[in-house]
């Protein structure tokens, strides 16, 4: 915000040049991208409509997370199917990207 400027003379302003803005109440602001998760904590949400085009101004704690590509229970499945122990079955997973039958076939293959 510009320093020194009422909010209520803002806003106004703001709707004397096509500008609307919108507080979203939201709890948290999660972004997909292709290898990581950006999650926004305790986010302050804007939505703003200037000359019909609609944009969302974000700001709050920001963490990035790196999904896995598989689960627990595909862990478990894994360990169930080839008698090895879990930890074996999540090193294989992480090394065939989450690929179940690729690591059941080679955990197989390599107690033979």
């Amino acid at each position: 915000m510009i320093p020194k400027i009422n909010p209520k003379q803002m806003e106004k302003m703001m709707k004397q040049l096509g500008v609307k803005q919108e507080e979203i109440d939201a709890e948290e602001v999660v972004i997909k991208c292709r290898d990581k998760e950006l999650i926004i904590k305790n986010p302050s949400v804007q939505k703003v409509n200037m000359m019909g085009q609609e944009s969302l101004q974000i700001t709050g704690d920001i963490e990035e997370k790196i999904p896995e590509k598989f689960s627990d229970d595909d862990v478990k499945l894994v360990a169930e199917q080839t008698g090895c122990s879990e930890e074996t079955a999540r090193e294989t997973l992480e090394n065939n990207d989450g690929d179940i039958a690729k690591t059941i076939l080679e955990i197989k293959h390599n107690n033979v």
